[in-house]
């Protein structure tokens, strides 16, 4: 197998709809591919997996260790020709805006995969190299391969690739012109998810053909670096008695999810059942757990509201102690009501006594550290994971189970409800940086199908 990953300047330079086009034109040319995001973003990863049609995954030296990253690439290499990593921000930009910590950067450094910048020229010709320069020298190896010229005309690639050449000694690998078809809208929390975009397949479909036509891929495969898989890299399922059944909410409204975690609670044992909180009625049979995802309950507030009776069913599993967990968006729906971007109030399960209100800006945004102040589903008082948290809407009770703390910078708050069968609030879990977490859950689950089994045949 072999990997390459596309980096920017900064958040926006194109480089979201550039990767999920270039994982199509590779495998158009017969190349089996694996797509992966740095950082902790659910939005982008559903471009790349429209593109591919398989799952993408996360390098994120915060959520996790190095191992864990290396350990992703090295299981996507049983089955793949090719790794294409997408970055997060700019090249450099790690934790607190002050650090190179869990950038794109650390993580191609970590796992020694080779960086194709995307850059924007923007007016800019000579001052642009000194900029691609500076991005070379600032940290060494800084990995950086070529370059590909984002929002560019041919003339002026013509003009800039043999002086960017000649003054950076990277590769210019060729340049994207002006596409309409891959413009997205974007909302309170980046671009819009990819379920949301009229004929998203025709447009990356497009975008393919224009980079197999701008973009030396035959050049880039030269470029990317063979990866070499380590020998005991694979995680394989563990012995288990019995599978049990976990409900996952998954529709419009509730669509956040890490496919990492799913994959963590199948290899402990779980069956993972979906469902939609907006147009199912009720739970999925024989469920012993629930998972509701991170998303945007509050852009379906009213379908979520009208739908009565799987609302009722979610207030009766929770009271009868079915093991939750219940992140961002999700947390927000197991509360008495939530407002809508209009200011409109709607009920909701009532499962917890918050009220979800609208928000103008993102709400303790980013990275923090979790330690626990009781036992409860997924640790013992006193251990700590770390989480992300990515939201504008709040919460009147965000709970006080946990002490967040900030990575860099001294801020703490109280929040997150952890109870023996619980966990809610707004940090987004990510299971393998988090051990015993997903086979606690699991366990759980387990321990309430018994004691149901034990309830009827008594």
């Amino acid at each position: 197998m072999r990997k390459l990953m596309l980096a920017a300047l900064s958040s926006g330079g194109g480089k979201t709809l550039i990767a999920a086009g270039l994982g199509l034109a590779l495998q158009k040319k017969g190349l089996r591919v694996s797509a992966f995001k740095c950082g902790p973003d659910y939005i982008d990863p559903m471009f790349h997996e429209a593109a591919i049609r398989k799952p993408c995954r996360h390098l994120d030296l915060f959520l996790s260790g190095k191992e864990t990253v290396c350990n992703l690439l090295d299981n996507a290499a049983k089955d793949s020709d090719f790794a294409l990593c997408e970055g997060v921000m700019g090249f450099y930009d790690g934790l607190g805006g002050t650090t190179t910590r869990a950038s794109t950067w650390e993580v191609a450094d970590a796992a020694d995969i080779p960086v194709v910048l995307v850059v924007q020229p923007k007016g800019t010709s000579v001052t642009l190299a000194a900029q691609i320069a500076g991005l070379v020298g600032f940290r060494k190896p800084s990995h950086i391969c070529g370059v590909i010229l984002n929002q560019c005309a041919r003339p002026m690639f013509e003009i800039l690739a043999p002086m960017l050449e000649r003054e950076t000694g990277l590769a210019v690998l060729g340049y994207v012109p002006h596409l309409p078809q891959a413009e997205i809208e974007s909302r309170h929390l980046g671009l819009c998810t990819a379920g949301e975009i009229d004929h998203l397949q025709k447009r990356l479909s497009e975008i393919a053909q224009a980079l197999e036509e701008t973009v030396d891929i035959g050049r880039l495969l030269e470029l990317s670096a063979e990866h070499v898989p380590a020998k005991i890299s694979e995680s394989k399922p563990l012995e288990h008695n019995a599978s049990v059944r976990i409900a996952v909410a998954r529709d419009e409204a509730f669509c956040f999810y890490y496919e990492e975690n799913f994959e963590e609670l199948r290899r402990h044992g779980a069956e993972l059942v979906f469902f939609s909180p907006l147009n199912d009625e009720v739970l999925p049979k024989n469920c012993a757990g629930l998972y509701l995802g991170g998303g945007y309950p509050e852009l379906y507030a009213e379908r979520l509201q009208k739908n009565h009776t799987m609302r009722a069913e979610i207030t009766r599993a929770a009271k009868s102690g079915l093991p939750i967990i219940a992140e961002c968006g999700g947390f927000l729906y197991l509360g008495k009501s939530l407002e809508s971007p209009e200011g409109k109030n709607y009920d909701m399960c009532g499962v917890l006594d918050g009220h979800g209100q609208k928000g103008t800006r993102p709400v303790r945004f980013g990275y923090a550290t979790l330690t626990a102040q009781t036992d409860g589903l997924l640790c013992k008082k006193g251990e700590h994971f770390p989480i992300h948290s990515f939201h504008y809407w709040d919460s009147t009770e965000n709970g006080a189970d946990f002490i967040a703390e900030k990575p860099v910078g001294t801020r703490k708050w109280r929040c997150g409800i952890h109870q023996k069968r619980l966990y809610a609030g707004f940090g987004h879990l990510y299971f393998p940086g988090i051990p015993g977490a997903a086979q606690r859950f699991v366990t759980a689950a387990k321990e309430y199908q018994n004691d149901r089994i034990e309830n009827i045949s008594g």
